[in-house]
């Protein structure tokens, strides 16, 4: 697929068929997360692979609210039936530390010498470069979040170090007929609105 299709094709899918992901094709998505900018070549991210039917049950049943577990609404039914869930981990230390070395001398890892959190940008393009493989490979993926209540229930249910933090979690599968989201009634902003040349 060319470039230009794969960032037009790209959108958010709720709903998947069961038909299995190849883990060749797994292995295409997060070997090309690898490649995302990464602030002094830090690499502080992680992915939590789920591709098991165990697995995935498990997420969900983790990072579900609780008024949701009886009856699920369509959202989350589509959701559920994703064969393939990652979920992408920012790890700051690994930025503080890295930037403590000699190269790069900020030796007393002070978090205010960073003017964004970079750990959570770098692991979020990470993640936008494996949504992008997606597509190239003609499956469906949607990026969310994990709720705050939930998120030491996920982060015990899968031993997840303190050190690193979920950014959200990808769905991926083969797409199945979807609703498109309201959402998209807003249109896309024009060019013209977002870019400001030379000044604001």
């Amino acid at each position: 697929m060319e470039f230009q299709q794969v960032v037009n094709g790209r959108r958010m899918v709720r709903n998947y068929s069961d038909e299995p992901v190849d883990p060749h094709v797994v292995d295409r998505i997060l070997t090309n997360a690898l490649h995302a900018p990464s602030a002094g070549f830090s690499q502080g991210w992680a992915f939590l692979l789920l591709d098991t039917t165990e697995d995935v049950q498990r997420f969900w049943a983790a990072t579900t609210p609780d008024d949701n577990e009886d009856e699920p609404d369509s959202w989350l039914r589509g959701m559920q039936s994703a064969p393939v869930v990652v979920v992408p981990l920012a790890c700051k230390q690994a930025y503080l530390d890295r930037y403590a070395e000699p190269d790069k001398g900020w030796t007393d890892k002070d978090e205010d010498r960073w003017p964004v959190p970079y750990w959570d940008i770098d692991t979020g393009m990470a993640a936008l470069l494996m949504l992008q493989t997606v597509t190239d490979e003609g499956l469906g993926a949607c990026f969310f979040g994990i709720p705050k209540p939930q998120r030491e229930a996920f982060r015990s249910e899968f031993a997840v170090p303190e050190t690193y933090s979920p950014i959200g979690a990808i769905s991926i599968g083969h797409r199945a007929p979807d609703t498109l989201s309201p959402s998209l009634k807003r249109g896309r902003t024009p060019l013209s609105d977002v870019v400001h040349r030379g000044t604001w």
